[in-house]
């Protein structure tokens, strides 16, 4: 049975804690990538303090020295079990799991499992960069399917770019973004039902990087990949780092369905020697003792996109914005303020406001641009009125 989402236990709202004074104090890509002047709303970072049992788990083990490397399946049974509890899903066996350096890096390795050198890989644009810059520094093919107007998953499309990836005879694989990054689109158990009985009809390989899945809009519904029928051939990538802001500490669980197994089990040993054992400790503590901190939040990023979408609606009416159903990032269609296909760069020349360009993100990026809404509300409302000044 699901527990009720956002239920903050009197949690205060991490996005209301640091001020933009606190957050300058970090030397992180975010704080660091741009001069002072620079509101940095891009890289994938949240703007809170970190969950009071993940700095206890991780200060425990540094109190007794144990930093060494990481071992055991004490993540994994810790995923399983937030599983179960959030998302009504009992399948998640961690005898069917490996560690992995994160989720990136699973995501190469899950990919050499299945595909080789020069075999195509199928991505639904616009979505999160690395995915390009990942699959082909491993030297193979990027196809793109990418997703409707609707921002959901164009189901004749892929099927055509499925037939294309296998007509030579070899082997292909589709690299699923759930929930997806630009957009926030949450995909249905239809849809995703769907999509595996494309992958299972053209012999195409499922890798879903599930990375956001924890953070899901009140409303909306996660659903594993791996949990859907047809979904037994697939493997996917999940991780506590972007629902408890924990990509310095790294770590990530690859999890293979039952007709999986086998290629999981073909991953070769060193991969889990790459996971950061703190990673393991932090994400371990966040998964088991954080779902109250990650409640307040989630209720924090609802009121952030209720903020935003109306900060926009009074001063940028011509940036069109679907709030999204998961992830605290929002996709902003520029293309009416006539800033050319990279109104990032000029939002950040003119208005002194970093967003994320949405040229990278492939077809359907340009004109785009991400906003990181994961801050505090002055933060955000100051963003906005950057970005109006920017356009007058």
């Amino acid at each position: 049975m699901n527990r009720i989402p956002h239920d903050t236990y009197g949690e205060p709202n991490p996005l209301r804690v640091l001020t933009l004074d606190d957050l300058r104090l970090r030397t992180s890509e975010k704080w660091r990538a741009y001069p002072a002047d620079v509101l940095p709303l891009w890289v994938a970072e949240m703007d809170v303090p970190i969950a009071e049992p993940v700095v206890r788990a991780v200060t425990d083990a540094l109190a007794i020295g144990d930093t060494g490397y990481a071992s055991g399946t004490a993540y994994a049974e810790a995923l399983a079990a937030f599983a179960e509890r959030r998302w009504g899903w009992d399948g998640l066996a961690v005898e069917r799991t490996a560690l992995v350096p994160d989720v990136m890096l699973g995501v190469v390795e899950m990919l050499k499992l299945v595909t080789g050198p020069g075999d195509p890989v199928v991505v639904s644009p616009p979505v999160y960069p690395p995915f390009y810059d990942f699959v082909t520094h491993m030297d193979r093919k990027v196809l793109e399917a990418p997703l409707g107007p609707d921002h959901r998953l164009d189901l004749a499309t892929l099927e055509e770019v499925f037939e294309s990836a296998v007509a030579h005879g070899g082997r292909a694989a589709y690299l699923l973004c759930s929930p997806q990054n630009p957009t926030g689109t949450v995909h249905t158990e239809s849809e995703l039902t769907a999509v595996a009985a494309l992958a299972d009809r053209y012999g195409v390989r499922v890798v879903a990087d599930e990375i956001h899945a924890p953070l899901v809009a009140a409303g909306a519904r996660f659903v594993p990949y791996l949990s859907v029928p047809g979904g037994e051939r697939g493997l996917s990538l999940m991780s506590a780092s972007k629902g408890w802001n924990l990509p310095g500490v790294k770590a990530a669980v690859a999890v293979a369905g039952p007709a999986a197994a086998a290629d999981l089990a073909r991953l070769p040993g060193e991969v889990a020697d790459g996971a950061s054992h703190l990673g393991v400790i932090a994400h371990t503590a966040a998964l088991r003792e954080g779902v109250p901190w990650l409640d307040a939040l989630l209720a924090g990023l609802d009121a952030n996109r209720r903020l935003l979408s109306g900060l926009l609606a009074e001063h940028l009416p011509a940036v069109s914005h679907r709030p999204g159903e998961a992830t605290y990032l929002a996709w902003l269609d520029c293309r009416a303020l006539g800033l050319g296909d990279d109104p990032a760069q000029v939002l950040l020349d003119r208005g002194r406001v970093a967003l994320s360009s949405g040229l990278p993100f492939g077809t359907g990026g340009a004109g785009h641009a991400r906003l990181n809404l994961a801050t505090s509300p002055d933060i955000l409302t100051e963003a906005v009125r950057r970005m109006r000044t920017a356009t007058a």
